[in-house]
């Protein structure tokens, strides 16, 4: 079974067993509502146990969660730096145009039908989020996800096809 990351657990939040967490998923609201089931990987990308979230709450750039059966911060102290990820059989369908972050890495990166390089991250610094294009013998190029950039995405093909901005590649 494949798991995808949700969130990664930074701190503890109070005695009363929440947690802080920096989000993975775009999709947040879904992943952190009530009776979710997320598992919980340790740093070793172990599976550790699944978890039900009995409420959530988003705070300035982190959500606090607060996990069924696990009430004391003792219980929750030892998952600093764990990984909260979903099963792949629990992904909700998406729609046209819209992607899951496993989908896109990878995929091969096209200007002017030439292979440029191959998508090795996505970051998400604000506006839109950002996809890192690795390069053979060259820096990585940082492409903004906005449609005057990223001009066709084609999983079943690996393929994406970019128009680079003047100015954007060295």
């Amino acid at each position: 079974m494949n798991f995808y990351n949700v969130a990664v657990i930074v701190n503890e939040k109070g005695l009363q067993g929440e947690v802080k967490v920096k989000s993975l998923t775009d999709f947040s609201e879904e992943r952190f509502a009530k009776k979710s089931m997320l598992s919980l990987f340790n740093k070793a990308d172990k599976f550790v146990s699944e978890l039900e979230i009995s409420h959530s709450r988003k705070q300035k750039n982190v959500w606090i969660l607060k996990f069924s059966g696990l009430n004391s911060i003792n219980d929750v102290e030892p998952f600093k730096g764990f990984t909260l990820k979903i099963a792949e059989e629990n992904l909700t369908e998406l729609g046209e145009g819209e992607f899951y972050y496993h989908d896109i890495i990878g995929l091969d990166v096209f200007s002017n039908d030439e292979k440029i390089g191959i998508i090795s991250e996505i970051l998400q610094p604000g506006a839109n989020d950002v996809w890192v294009v690795k390069r053979q013998d060259k820096t990585d190029l940082l492409l903004p996800y906005i449609d005057s950039v990223i001009i066709n995405v084609s999983v079943k093909h690996n393929r994406v096809d970019v128009v680079i901005p003047e100015g954007l590649d060295d």
